[in-house]
């Protein structure tokens, strides 16, 4: 065998590696503290997967012969995070930018822009193993700076990609939407259905949210910052069966991210208050989100997870967490991470909770969730589809 042939076969062995170790594995967890998702926490039981799917959830002990053994004992297992908002892409520092993303507890991402080439290519390079990650689900770029029949034609090209989602569609906050940026958005609307592709609306205003409820839109990616939401209002959003991510991060400073001088900043690492992104005023946008989260919530709207953020996963969830911490429960934070985001991405018959027949998407955690959100910063395994993509345990 000559060298070219010696190496081209080691190639071929590297790629058989990989696909093996990306095979679904039937696996049992023991003596978990299983976070159900949807209410249920079970103290001590086992998780049985086989073929990358959730086949038993119960108490106690299950018959585990021939399944690979993980025991969680002093561990809590709950259904792996989904980030519904989060901007991703390809590029150089995608590999490790998606282990950090695994590593932090996220099986499934739903971008939140960018050009849906680069979406695709980044979904590819994890769906075929080139890197390890967590399951994207790509979205396209349309905007409202154009006519009607070109934002049709985007959305035509969109559903042709195979592309179910649109990036997030900007309404101007204040004094609220033009009537040309409404125009283009109902457009949009009205393609969108014909061809399958949910749109998502980035109203960061009641005004605009309104707007929003009005066009027609499905899904909204942001909380508003500008101003109070009243109840009045987020019932319109309940009614039209309209679902929203939560994103209160935004105003609030992050500290030792960036830089550890005790010095507070904004997510992209710019002081704050004074370079929060088109900011109403002295970090007001961080009270604004807090207030009119609970309000979404408390008139019944299915309020789930996102963070719209683009740096350091961990430090993300953390921020996004501490964050909600001011106005939901831990219970309520499960909810809202698990199933009401599954709801969100159009997938509540495969994620959001641990049970029979769903998508073994799973992370193990030391400690227990339900005594406070850091308790969720310390991942130590993942599943995602049954693969265990992630082992931090000594």
């Amino acid at each position: 065998m000559n060298h070219l042939s010696t190496q081209r076969w080691a190639r071929c062995l590297v790629v058989l590696g990989s696909a093996l170790v990306a095979q679904a594995q039937d696996v049992a967890i023991t003596n978990a503290r299983v976070i159900v998702g949807n209410g249920t926490v079970i103290n001590s039981g086992t998780i049985v997967v086989r073929g990358g799917k959730i086949v038993s959830v119960g108490a106690g002990q299950a018959s585990v012969q021939g399944l690979k053994v993980i025991d969680a004992k002093g561990m809590s297992a709950m259904p792996g995070y989904i980030d519904a908002h989060r901007h991703v892409n390809t590029g150089p520092n995608e590999k490790e930018e998606m282990q950090r993303l695994l590593e932090a507890g996220y099986t499934t991402v739903l971008s939140g822009g960018g050009p849906a080439e680069g979406n695709l290519i980044l979904r590819d390079h994890i769906e075929k193993g080139v890197i390890n990650g967590p399951r994207i689900i790509p979205s396209g770029s349309v905007r409202l700076n154009i006519t009607p029949d070109e934002a049709r034609a985007a959305v035509r090209k969109m559903a042709d990609q195979g592309i179910k989602y649109t990036g997030e569609i900007a309404l101007t906050p204040k004094p609220g939407p033009s009537a040309k940026e409404i125009e283009t958005l109902k457009a949009i609307v009205d393609e969108a259905k014909k061809v399958g592709v949910l749109v998502q609306v980035h109203a960061v205003s009641p005004p605009a949210m309104m707007a929003a409820v009005d066009a027609g839109v499905p899904l909204l990616v942001h909380t508003p910052h500008f101003g109070w939401l009243t109840f009045a209002e987020a019932k319109r959003v309940q009614a039209a069966g309209i679902k929203q991510l939560s994103t209160i991060g935004f105003g609030v400073p992050v500290f030792g991210v960036f830089a550890d001088d005790n010095q507070p900043r904004f997510r992209d690492g710019k002081t704050w208050p004074e370079s929060i992104l088109d900011g109403d005023g002295r970090g007001q946008e961080a009270g604004y989100k807090a207030v009119n989260a609970r309000t979404s919530w408390d008139a019944g709207v299915v309020y789930g997870y996102g963070t719209d953020t683009n740096y350091d996963a961990l430090a993300g969830l953390e921020h996004e967490l501490k964050s909600l911490n001011l106005m939901f429960s831990m219970p309520d934070i499960i909810k809202l991470m698990g199933p009401n985001t599954a709801a969100y991405i159009q997938m509540s018959d495969q994620l959001g909770t641990l049970e029979t027949g769903k998508l073994a998407d799973l992370i193990l955690l030391d400690g227990n969730p339900l005594d406070g959100y850091w308790n969720m910063l310390h991942t130590k395994v993942v599943l995602k589809g049954g693969v265990v993509v992630v082992d931090k345990r000594k």
